[in-house]
């Protein structure tokens, strides 16, 4: 059965089609369309338009347009509505109106793309899944999503987010979910709001679009966790708790071994033990919250914390991995763990937790050539507290115990200057100049944590380091 057809596309959207077409799928870029697809002519940076001959040469079904571009034929198939974005926004509530999917959404100022992923993962064992891509969170990337989902799905996944007041609860009227989870409030896009509290009146603004009946997986351990259960409550949600002080999903213990966390729970009252394939404190917490979510999805939550160990990190959010340096040394390689796609103090403490309890193997024991070095981009967004948050960081117990801290951008400068003498590595003013000399900062034996804002470019380092062997 195809995604669209011509004839479901005018209705939802009330655009014009002159010639008959079926799409099987829905993309926005030229470069990853797949023959068969619907290309959004979106404008952007550059105007969609300017690429809807290239999308149909390269198999496109269709272009969903305004107009018919020049260098395309009268007789192109075309879909033309006033509006593009307005389109896809149309077809993504056509899809969800003929839905019926089970429907969750995600948001938090750290780990919606995690916590969505482990929840994709444990889903797709027990039903047809889908679920956004990558951190296609906003006002397109959303209704994209939206767009893309079968009409046979059964569980369906949105990640929402937010830079500004005002985002969240138009997406959530749109994507109407059953269940809204929030993994946990924390200062980040700090410079549009006043303070903490505003971050999560803006958060809770996911239960806008609840559906009556539906459940709220709140995370139990922040401190503005009555502003959440109160926007819950106006939408006469059932609300179940996740965290370290949660009643329902409570996270009693945790040990976290090199490349595994292991985890003592209480599910409602019943102990409970699991295996993560990945380490990290803030990733055995929102375990937690995914399976009340799967739970509330009338899912079940036993099959989903076995099948939770199937799930590892996306790269740039704590994908640990290893870069050989010398195929023929055994002993000649990098522990990488890359968290280069975002950063705020929540997620930065929960990183160096994870470095702290890093333990090398018994190579690296033996021959004594383990490091722990910490290699840490600026945080954005923070707003005017920015300069005193970073210069935090070096006080940070978990940090305390690296084996060199190296700092990149003029933010964390701050924490630079204030870190002991000891463990200072270098700083530089941007990722490019950092990048200079970086094979003379890293030996065989290492763990290396590169963390950052996705706007510090620390990413870079990542790819550097990457290529200094063999993954």
């Amino acid at each position: 059965m195809p995604l669209w057809t011509s004839s479901e596309t005018m209705a939802a959207t009330g655009g014009e089609c002159r010639v008959p077409w079926d799409a099987q799928g829905v993309s926005i870029d030229t470069r990853t369309l797949e023959v068969g697809d619907l290309f959004v002519a979106l404008s952007a940076e550059r105007d969609g338009h300017d690429f809807v001959a290239q999308a149909l040469a390269n198999g496109a079904a269709a272009a969903l347009v305004t107009h018919r571009p020049e260098g395309v034929g009268e007789d192109a198939p075309l879909l033309i509505v006033p509006d593009v974005l307005e389109g896809l926004i149309a077809l993504g509530r056509a899809a969800r109106a003929r839905s019926e999917a089970k429907v969750i959404a995600v948001t938090g100022s750290v780990g919606k793309t995690s916590t969505k992923e482990m929840l994709k993962t444990v889903l797709q064992y027990q039903g047809r899944t889908h679920a956004s891509v990558a951190s296609y969170n906003n006002h397109w990337g959303v209704p994209l999503t939206l767009a893309r989902m079968p009409a046979v799905t059964q569980f369906a996944i949105f990640e929402i987010g937010m830079n500004h007041p005002g985002e969240i609860a138009p997406l959530s009227f749109m994507v109407q979910p059953h269940v809204a989870m929030i993994t946990t409030i924390a200062p980040a896009h700090m410079e549009a709001f006043e303070g903490i509290e505003g971050i999560a009146q803006e958060k809770s603004d996911i239960f806008a679009g609840l559906l009556p009946g539906g459940a709220a997986i709140l995370p139990a351990d922040v401190g503005t966790i009555d502003i959440l259960v109160q926007a819950a409550l106006a939408r006469r949600a059932t609300i179940v708790g996740f965290g370290e002080t949660a009643d329902a999903y409570r996270l009693t213990a945790l040990e976290m071994h090199r490349d595994v966390t292991v985890i003592q729970a209480r599910f409602r009252g019943t102990p409970a033990a699991l295996r993560l394939n990945a380490v990290g404190r803030h990733f055995a917490v929102n375990a937690m919250g995914v399976l009340a979510a799967v739970e509330a999805l009338a899912g079940d939550p036993v099959r989903a914390a076995v099948d939770l160990f199937r799930w590892k990190p996306p790269a740039g959010r704590g994908l640990r991995e290893t870069v050989v340096l010398d195929p023929a040394d055994t002993r000649a390689y990098v522990e990488l763990i890359d968290d280069a796609y975002n950063a705020n103090p929540t997620s930065m403490a929960a990183a160096l937790e994870v470095l702290a309890v890093s333990m090398p193997n018994q190579d690296e024991a033996q021959f004594g050539a383990s490091r722990k070095i910490a290699i840490l981009g600026d945080m954005l967004e923070l707003g005017p507290d920015e300069i005193a948050l970073h210069a935090a960081l070096a006080h940070n117990s978990h940090l305390l115990t690296a084996d060199v801290v190296h700092c990149v951008g003029p933010r964390m400068r701050a924490c630079y200057e204030a870190l002991p003498g000891d463990i200072r590595g270098r700083w530089a003013e941007t990722a490019a100049e950092f990048s200079v000399g970086l094979g003379d900062l890293i030996s065989a034996g290492d763990t290396v944590l590169v963390k950052g804002s996705l706007g510090s470019h620390v990413s870079m380092i990542v790819d550097l380091i990457r290529n200094l062997g063999q993954r």
